[in-house]
């Protein structure tokens, strides 16, 4: 044990050490000598920042000579991703190594510049303190998420050999390698589509368990949903109304459909939308939900086994007997070109009118996408039959208030008068 005198003294001398430290530091020469060390410091950093600089220049013309040898001797995919300079792969490499050498240097030097100066002291402990309590934390994170990692990796594993395994079962049906009684190939594909959204909506409840319970992420979590909810109500719909139209197959792609007034060939369907080529070459989009509800015809269906009926109607007036009209109407069937002749046209008187008799014209094709084209040639065939054989094709307006004018049938042109012909009719008195 020391006395009280003892310790007295060595307060004393300790006090006096202290004193005698502030005096010296705080000494002219003492603080030359602090800022001395910090410029030569500074100086140091500059310096191994030059060095770093020029070495990096001469590793990156080496790297680009190098780089360019490879494309002109391999010609690998280098030469058509990174075409030039700014874009080459070592350039990008060797600026990542450049940046984390930098960041290495400056971690490891400031303690070292920030230790001469008494008011930098103590920067370099709050500047690690900035970057240790963030990483530690992740670490920490990353170490207590590791098993859920290792779930969530098994389960998305799992799923993609799941997906692997359906795909190649819905190539081999598509291409009719794989016949499954009463599915139809061209329903692989949208129900291979259907069962990848199941399974991924399976998948993530298995892995929301898995996930960060924070408030955060449940708050960003039920902001999406509310997103997806509010914004995707007509799209809900319309998906419903494409799985709907896929199970019905009430057409398919490269069918002559109507779809309201729209006429034209299917040339794309999905859940959300079909897509209509024209005949007059307009792409017309209508969504799903519109078809369910809309009547459609679909002019390709039976077309190829039965045949398509056409069928242009004509109206004749009372005075003309109905076998000369059939007969003209088949006739000029017989004379539109391309119609099937598989099947027989065939003529149905469709009404006893006021004015007027209606009778429809009834032939067959197999090519619905010439539809308007047989339609004009067969209006075409059938006026020029009537006309020939004087009969004129009436409306009910047209026939009720005939005033005595002239028949609304066409002159034949008189051939041109022989000269011979022309003297005996001189001779003769004829005129």
């Amino acid at each position: 044990k020391k006395t009280r005198e003892q310790l007295a003294l060595n307060i004393m001398q300790i006090i006096k050490d202290s004193v005698d430290k502030v005096i010296n530091d705080s000494s002219q020469k003492s603080w030359i000598a602090k800022i001395g060390f910090t410029l030569l410091a500074l100086l140091g950093l500059f310096l191994i920042f030059f060095l770093l600089n020029k070495s990096f220049e001469w590793i990156n013309s080496k790297l680009i000579h190098y780089e360019k040898g490879i494309k002109r001797k391999r010609k690998n995919i280098l030469k058509y991703i990174f075409h030039n300079k700014s874009d080459s792969m070592f350039l990008i490499f060797s600026k990542i190594i450049k940046i984390a050498l930098i960041v290495l240097i400056l971690f490891l030097y400031l303690p070292l510049l920030f230790s001469f100066l008494p008011w930098t002291e103590g920067l370099a402990q709050k500047f690690y303190g900035y970057i240790s309590d963030p990483v530690t934390k992740i670490l920490v994170g990353l170490k207590n998420a590791i098993p859920n990692l290792i779930s969530i990796i098994v389960i998305v594993v799992i799923v993609r050999y799941i997906l692997h395994i359906l795909n190649y079962v819905v190539k081999d049906v598509e291409e009719q390698k794989l016949k499954l009684k009463g599915f139809h190939h061209d329903w692989a594909r949208p129900t291979f589509n259907l069962a990848k959204i199941i399974i991924y909506a399976l998948s993530f409840v298995f892995i929301v368990q898995y996930l960060p319970q924070s408030k955060a992420f449940q708050g960003v979590s039920i902001f999406v949903g509310v997103l997806f909810t509010l914004g995707s109500t007509s799209a809900i719909a319309n998906m419903i109304a494409g799985i709907v139209i896929t199970y019905m197959r009430p057409f398919m792609i490269g069918d002559r459909v109507k779809i309201d007034n729209t006429v034209g060939d299917v040339i794309e369907k999905n859940l959300l939308v079909t897509r209509i080529r024209t005949t007059k070459n307009e792409d017309v989009t209508i969504p799903n939900a519109t078809i369910i509800n809309a009547h459609l015809w679909n002019y390709s269906k039976s077309a190829s086994s039965v045949g398509l009926i056409l069928h242009p109607t004509v109206t004749i007036g009372y005075d003309v007997p109905s076998k000369q009209v059939i007969e003209l109407l088949l006739n000029a069937a017989k004379n539109t070109k391309d119609l099937t002749r598989e099947f027989k046209p065939f003529v149905l008187q469709k009404g006893l009118n006021d004015f007027y008799v209606e009778y429809e014209l009834n032939v067959y094709t197999k090519q619905p996408k010439k539809i308007p084209h047989f339609y004009s040639e067969l209006n075409k065939s059938i006026l020029d039959e009537f006309n020939k054989a004087g009969v004129e094709i009436l409306s009910p307006h047209y026939n009720a208030f005939r005033d005595g004018n002239a028949s609304t049938i066409p002159d034949t042109p008189k051939p041109a008068p022989n000269p011979v012909e022309k003297v005996i009719d001189k001779i003769t008195g004829k005129k």
